[in-house]
């Protein structure tokens, strides 16, 4: 059985606050873009732009990209490591559990940073 060294987090409780947290600001990051959405019926790509090219917005946005990473890999370890196990799958079952914690590690990784070059990149 893998143990919680594969977790960013302590324990189960601390991994429910987190994703408890991520999803809180995640849904005000997505209100906010909603209604920014409706309250500008003449939304250009330079309106888009000024908002995204603000340092306010530009933080906003990173905690959201960082609520993102964790909300899923908190997810996504809870998902492998309860559904793929050594009794259901066999021998097996380890190395896929393990190459598949290690994939979405990859992933998250590669987005993260993906998603920061794309923020702080050249706006011009």
């Amino acid at each position: 059985m893998l143990t919680q060294v594969t977790s960013f987090a302590r324990n189960g409780l601390a991994d429910w606050v987190i994703q408890r947290v991520t999803a809180v600001l995640l849904g005000f990051y997505a209100v906010f873009l909603t209604g920014f959405v409706v309250a500008t019926p003449d939304l250009t790509y330079e309106i888009w732009r000024s908002l995204f090219s603000s340092t306010w917005m530009q933080v906003a946005t990173l905690l959201a990209l960082l609520s993102i990473c964790a909300h899923g890999w908190i997810g996504m370890w809870t998902i492998i490591t309860d559904y793929l196990r050594r009794h259901t799958a066999g021998e097996s079952a380890d190395l896929w559990r393990v190459l598949s914690l290690f994939g979405c590690i990859l992933l998250t990784f590669a987005y993260l940073v993906w998603g920061t070059r794309i923020l702080w990149g050249d706006l011009s």
